[in-house]
């Protein structure tokens, strides 16, 4: 299982794009240090870390979605740590994998974006999940196979991604700026 302390150095090490995500960086290392023991497994009431993926196509042209079968709305791949994961980055990369059926993804070394939002998971009561996302990359040609998880998998031009996808835009926003940042650096 994410260790809070692996989980709070990985927050650590990232810098956020935009004021709104390290406010949101800030709470989630309070809330890691306030919960030592347990805030990256799912019996944690009162919230948890999970870990997701904004998985993109080779040319970043599309994004891989799956329509939650229990939430019926249209999402990135994540979902809760699990005991072999040794951070929130691996277990972002093997939800992924484990969602998408895609062999060869690769995933960014600091996270991409955060979001907090109330569900009620596996628990059955309502909770929060602390989601830390990261962008993972797909191979030329990936072809995903559906998992029990999802109603149905799909790719969605990122600029066309459903509307109950609330997060997925600014995801990819991030996603475009963290490159742009990326290409600039490099000049």
């Amino acid at each position: 299982m994410v260790a809070p302390a692996t989980a709070a150095a990985e927050l650590r090490a990232w810098t956020p794009g935009t004021s709104g995500q390290e406010a949101l960086r800030h709470a989630l290392l309070a809330f890691l240090d306030a919960r030592p023991d347990d805030a990256c497994d799912r019996s944690c009431v009162p919230g948890h870390l999970t870990a997701s993926a904004l998985v993109l196509d080779a040319r970043g042209e599309h994004t891989l979605l799956t329509l939650h079968r229990r939430f019926h709305r249209w999402v990135q791949l994540g979902g809760h740590c699990e005991p072999g994961d040794v951070s929130l980055r691996a277990a972002a990369l093997r939800e992924a994998g484990e969602e998408s059926g895609i062999d060869g993804l690769t995933i960014s070394e600091h996270p991409l974006h955060i979001d907090v939002h109330p569900v009620t998971c596996s628990l059955g009561v309502p909770t929060r999940h602390l989601d830390v996302r990261y962008l993972v990359r797909a191979p030329e040609g990936a072809q995903p196979r559906i998992s029990d998880e999802s109603l149905d998998l799909r790719w969605w031009p990122v600029d066309e991604v459903p509307a109950e996808s609330d997060t997925v835009p600014e995801m990819v926003a991030a996603a475009r700026a963290t490159a742009q940042r990326q290409n600039s650096s490099s000049v």
